[in-house]
């Protein structure tokens, strides 16, 4: 579970009553997938015949280009989440990563799972001190425009996200 029980206003789109801005929705999703396809090699070392988490990242991009419709990119990271089901590890964390940030579109908070399910994914493969690593490089990667957003997301969900952003 990574969504809150009561959401951050800040996390909702405006159409929606919250504060988020459109462009710093499209910058959250291109985050998510930045976090997804960091660590999709380590389902495709796995999988490597399996497209869905790369279609799934693809989607998110193209979400936040206006290219493709948001049920267009949650369908497909609903497929990335399906080709993870029967897996475990690290693998199985990789294409959840991949499948969040495909949903981010819908609901921005999913910009966590991602972030989160990726840092699973190299725990799995390579244990806490590379978690430590990758979560500085996710956070290298955030745009100035919702850097703090995302930080402070991280710290008030860090614990229903297996406290993967405080490690």
């Amino acid at each position: 579970m990574i969504l809150p029980e009561v959401r951050d206003p800040r996390m909702v789109t405006i159409r929606r009553g919250g504060t988020l801005r459109d462009e710093d929705h499209q910058l959250l999703a291109l985050w998510a997938a930045d976090c997804a396809e960091h660590v999709l090699e380590l389902f495709e070392a796995e999988c490597a015949k399996n497209s869905r988490p790369r279609q799934a990242i693809s989607a998110a991009r193209a979400w936040a280009r206006g290219e493709l419709p948001m049920m267009g990119a949650r369908a497909l990271g609903g497929h990335a989440m399906g080709a993870a089901r029967p897996l475990r590890g690290a693998a199985r964390c990789a294409a959840y990563a991949a499948g969040q940030a495909a949903c981010v579109g819908h609901v921005a908070e999913h910009d966590l799972g991602a972030a989160a399910y990726a840092l699973k994914a190299v725990r799995a493969a390579r244990g806490d001190a590379a978690l430590r690593a990758e979560r500085d490089w996710q956070r290298d990667q955030l745009p100035a425009e919702i850097r703090e957003l995302v930080l402070e997301d991280q710290g008030s969900r860090d614990a229903i996200c297996w406290s993967v952003f405080s490690l």
